[in-house]
């Protein structure tokens, strides 16, 4: 600003630049913070999916009449794990993943859901969710 109180061009092009540049920073900020959450929360899912399955494999490899308690977490929103023969999925959020139970084959199709508690269990017939 000079001594009337007016602003030269070259004030207003310089303020113009800094505020685009600061613009694209806050753009590529937030683009890697919701990038990181979106990680987190499919680690966070995947940890799940693979303690849910390392447990019926457990219940499986320990013989006939061996029964296990799993509680399904539910401070990570809603899912669904679906067993189906040899995969277990889970859905959340309209993603899914899967994981394979090898050895186990269920011949029903048993849905678990977020927040509550599940009873596995090997029979003679094989495994049994309750």
């Amino acid at each position: 600003m000079d001594n009337k109180g007016f602003i030269s061009i070259e004030y207003l092009f310089a303020l113009f630049i800094v505020i685009i540049i600061a613009l694209g920073v806050l753009f590529f900020t937030s683009s890697a913070l919701s990038s990181s959450f979106n990680i987190d929360d499919s680690v966070s899912h995947r940890l799940i999916l693979d303690e849910v399955a390392n447990q019926i494999n457990q219940v499986n490899s320990n013989g006939e009449g061996y029964s296990k308690k799993i509680n399904l977490p539910s401070d990570k929103g809603y899912y669904e794990l679906t067993i189906n023969k040899n995969k277990l999925i889970i859905e959340y959020d309209g993603k899914k993943g899967e994981t394979l139970l090898p050895l186990v084959n269920i011949d029903s199709k048993d849905k678990l859901i977020s927040g509550r508690s599940y009873l596995i269990t090997k029979t003679d017939e094989g495994i049994v969710i309750s």
